[in-house]
């Protein structure tokens, strides 16, 4: 297997091709793959398919196996692979992923990918589109987790997300471990802790469903401005400041645009044993 490993803001993949569906069983290619000790170590993995309705189709797997339907870091790094690898050779493309066909736009400079910015698509703050057990929406509910209070709120931004409000260092990233497996939430949630710095800037650490404390998700910073734009702490443009990075997230008609960065690491061949 040739691959690429690359990082959007710190979160990264190992990303390759398998248009001949060669690759069955990839949970436990990811697993051991992703695996820091004795793979090639990343937060996940990211597969190009052939797609019969978009340009191109990205599958991502997290590091313990888990399918995602979708992964903002991942589908900037996907974008730039597939076109510098000539799988696709639109500056503008349309890729396939879990949560429906997204579009992704690539920024040059001097002719190198400098960028990318991303449609993430709409929101959805409605709990049975992530699956959560409760009778109402969850904006700025107070909850007990373990024994202790967080006030949460919960949307689909492509996959579950839950936002808290930490402008007093109340908490840490791994709490996320809690109420990431609470009972409330059926098939689990990323948990972004938010401090906001003014209306138009804000930092985000996150717990990531699937992976742990990640260095940037891409998915949790759209969510967490569209939470916090939603309980009026900051305006529809919000730049993001990750553990890993930062990004540009921007709320329109037509969906959550997120732009930011892509970078490729290392290439290379792994056997899968």
């Amino acid at each position: 297997m040739n691959f690429i490993k690359m990082h959007g803001a710190g979160n990264d993949f190992i990303v390759f091709e398998d248009f001949k569906n060669q690759y069955n069983d990839l949970s436990m290619i990811a697993k051991k793959l992703c695996n820091r000790r004795f793979g090639i170590g990343a937060d996940g993995i990211l597969v190009a398919r052939k797609s019969q309705v978009a340009d191109i189709e990205m599958i991502i797997i997290n590091a313990d196996g888990s399918y995602a339907a979708m992964c903002g870091n991942g589908i900037r790094c996907f974008a730039k692979f597939v076109y510098e690898q000539g799988y696709v050779s639109k500056e503008t493309m349309k890729i396939q992923t879990g949560d429906g066909i997204k579009i992704a736009d690539l920024i040059f400079s001097k002719g190198d990918i400098q960028g990318v910015k991303i449609n993430m698509g709409k929101p959805s703050f409605d709990c049975k589109d992530f699956k959560a057990n409760y009778n109402e929406n969850i904006i700025n509910k107070r909850f007990n987790v373990g024994g202790k209070e967080y006030i949460l709120t919960s949307l689909l931004m492509g996959v579950p997300h839950t936002v808290i409000i930490d402008d007093g260092d109340n908490f840490n990233v791994n709490e996320g471990s809690k109420i990431e497996k609470h009972e409330l939430f059926v098939e689990g949630t990323n948990v972004n802790f938010c401090k906001i710095k003014n209306d138009s800037h804000i930092e985000v650490k996150t717990w990531e469903r699937g992976a742990g404390p990640t260095l940037a998700c891409g998915t949790g910073c759209c969510a967490s401005v569209v939470a916090t734009n939603k309980l009026g702490f900051v305006k529809k443009s919000v730049t993001v400041d990750a553990p890993g990075g930062r990004l540009f997230i921007e709320i329109t008609d037509s969906g959550v645009m997120m732009t930011g960065p892509a970078e490729n690491i290392c290439a290379g061949d792994t056997y899968i044993l």
